[in-house]
């Protein structure tokens, strides 16, 4: 309960920053704003201020800036020169550009506090340490997992996430120093989730580039004997050492290729290497989804294994705050960096929709049609509709193929 009601609160400040920065571009213009809402459907607190009423809704999905004018279907019984539609093409395109932007802005500020906080190294083999159940019978203490339906596969979270839930998965890996392959059926992936348990000894594994393992120059392979001059004998150990340190950075004891050494990690980045760091990661990140959604237009087929509603969010942000305050930060700004993603997309209703309207009338010196729009805007709403559903029928669907996985 706890969780879904910090994910509410976390979607609602998205939304509240996205609004936001429609309401004081749309106020720069002198543009009338009649309404500011946070939530759709039946009101749960309203009030009125300067002809403004602010109100908040019961269902925390969505928001909307309602300004004068901008429906092109109503009559306008006021001064056009305070509707959306009465302003230059330019001043609508920035007044739509304004949410997505302020979601842009948001998620760069959380990424750059997010490297500010001391960070967790967490990085584990696919190496089974114990296995539980009737899997005991399968995998021994020190089987390593070689590919999961051909691809390969180089730590145990990648492991898991390669699992499919619907379909049969071939698992390729070492057992008692024989190569071994195995099938796994869909319904019987999640009770081997469950089974299994990396080995956690202090073994370096993938190195991320740019994260402070990476920096430090620390390497695949290497093994962490001491953290601060204060031996370690397992990840456990190791991991604690690291978090609980007082300073802005650790001595890290190592053994490569036989031979001793020490490298320096930083846990916590001064406030310009963190600018430089949480920039890198919006734009990549920004860069990365939409390179994914074009592979899903693509491919639409992938569309309901990729698509997740309020559901995944909220079992995301759960997942994530277990690891630490610094990763619910930065699960934070890749919500408002997705809420500007989505609303960019040339949709009618949605920013993208009006920008790319905007556009056309300064490139053709005269806006689309009223009735154009209507329609187009009236069509993206069902669109809009569509999707939502979708996202929440994938949500259902995976929770129910859970809970089959459980009662099998």
């Amino acid at each position: 309960m706890l969780t879904l009601l910090i994910t509410i609160i976390a979607i609602g400040l998205m939304i509240f920053v996205h609004e936001l920065g429609h309401f004081l571009v749309a106020r720069a213009f002198k543009v009338g704003i009649e309404r500011f809402s946070i939530g759709f459907g039946k009101a749960i607190w309203t009030t009125e201020k300067n002809g403004i009423q602010y109100s908040l809704g019961w269902i925390p999905l969505g928001g909307y800036v309602k300004m004068q004018g901008e429906n092109p279907e109503e009559e306008i019984s006021f001064d056009k020169e305070s509707t959306f539609l009465g302003k230059s093409w330019w001043k609508r395109a920035l007044i739509a550009f304004s949410g997505p932007f302020a979601n842009l802005l948001f998620g760069l500020l959380l990424f750059i506090i997010a490297f500010m906080l001391p960070q967790k190294q967490e990085d584990l083999f696919p190496v089974i340490q114990n296995s539980k159940g009737i899997w005991a019978e399968v995998f021994s203490p020190a089987d390593s997992i070689i590919s999961v339906n051909g691809e390969p596969v180089k730590g145990f979270q990648e492991f898991l996430i390669a699992l499919s839930a619907k379909k049969t998965n071939t698992i390729s890996y070492i057992h008692k120093g024989q190569q071994t392959v195995l099938e796994i059926a869909p319904t019987e992936v999640d009770s081997l989730i469950k089974s299994l348990e990396p080995k956690v000894d202090t073994t370096i594994g993938e190195v991320f580039t740019g994260m402070p393992a990476w920096r430090a120059g620390l390497k695949t392979g290497d093994i962490v004997l001491a953290v601060d001059s204060v031996n370690v004998s397992n990840w456990y150990e190791m991991r604690e050492r690291i978090i609980g340190s007082k300073n802005d950075e650790v001595i890290l004891t190592i053994l490569r290729d036989g031979k001793i050494l020490q490298r320096k990690i930083v846990t916590q980045y001064n406030p310009l290497q963190a600018i430089s760091y949480g920039t890198q990661s919006t734009f990549s990140f920004i860069v990365l989804n939409y390179v994914g959604l074009y592979k899903l237009i693509m491919k639409p087929e992938q569309l309901k294994s990729n698509l997740g509603g309020p559901v995944m969010i909220a079992t995301m942000g759960q997942q994530v705050a277990q690891k630490g305050f610094s990763s619910l930060i930065i699960f934070l700004a890749s919500i408002s960096l997705i809420l500007m993603i989505m609303n960019l997309l040339p949709i009618p209703v949605l920013d993208g929709g009006h920008i790319i309207f905007a556009f056309l009338e300064g490139i053709f010196g005269k806006p689309v049609p009223i009735k154009v729009q209507a329609l187009l805007q009236r069509v993206g709403f069902a669109l809009l509709l569509l999707l939502m559903f979708y996202a929440f029928y994938a949500d259902i669907s995976k929770l129910l193929i859970r809970q089959f996985s459980f009662g099998q």
